[in-house]
């Protein structure tokens, strides 16, 4: 049920409000199977650059068994770190290529930081799920190559507070492409 093949899969486009008229931009979107179904593990690495004593993105998103690496990209060093339930980390004070990609072997969100640079954060959103898409500036994701299916569709967003469910909705998606609104202010 949840293999993918061209002839099957399709996109589900969301767009994700945090109002009635503000849009959620760098809001992660993605669905896990209804019926608690194994989703394929494809675990393709990310990176989060630092340059400008910013993290780049500020809102990463990978599935569970991802690598992601830091380069420091900035003319500065910076010591990351995270002290998150889903992944505890610490890279010492490093320019450059920041040495060997951390695996995120579990979901939820990780907040990382640098001990050198207090205003600089960044988000990791770690899922149990292939199928996943970060908003853009409109607040849209499209969430490509989506076989049919029963799912449920979670959003996260940085404004949520830690430790407070992420608000989702059943969806059936029939394998055609299709469009969805989420509100984050539902009652």
């Amino acid at each position: 049920m949840f293999g993918t093949t061209a002839a099957a899969a399709a996109a589900l486009t969301v767009q994700v409000t945090a109002g009635e008229s503000a849009t959620a931009a760098d809001a992660v979107v993605y669905l896990e199977s209804a019926a608690g179904q194994a989703l394929p593990k494809l675990g393709r690495p990310a990176q989060i650059e630092q340059k400008g004593r910013a993290f780049l993105p500020v809102v990463t998103v990978v599935q569970t068994g991802a690598s992601i690496s830091f380069p420091n990209n900035d003319t500065v060093r910076h010591q990351v770190y995270s002290f998150s339930p889903a992944k505890v980390f610490e890279l010492k004070l490093y320019s450059g290529a920041g040495g060997e990609p951390l695996l995120f072997d579990k979901p939820g969100t990780v907040i990382i930081g640098c001990n050198i640079h207090d205003k600089m954060s960044a988000y990791i959103q770690v899922v149990d799920t292939p199928y996943f898409a970060k908003t853009d500036t409109t607040g849209k994701a499209v969430i490509d190559n989506l076989p049919a299916g029963k799912y449920n569709l979670k959003v996260w967003y940085r404004t949520i507070p830690p430790g407070t469910p992420v608000p989702e909705q059943a969806v059936t998606f029939a394998g055609t492409d299709a469009a969805i609104a989420f509100s984050l202010n539902k009652k």
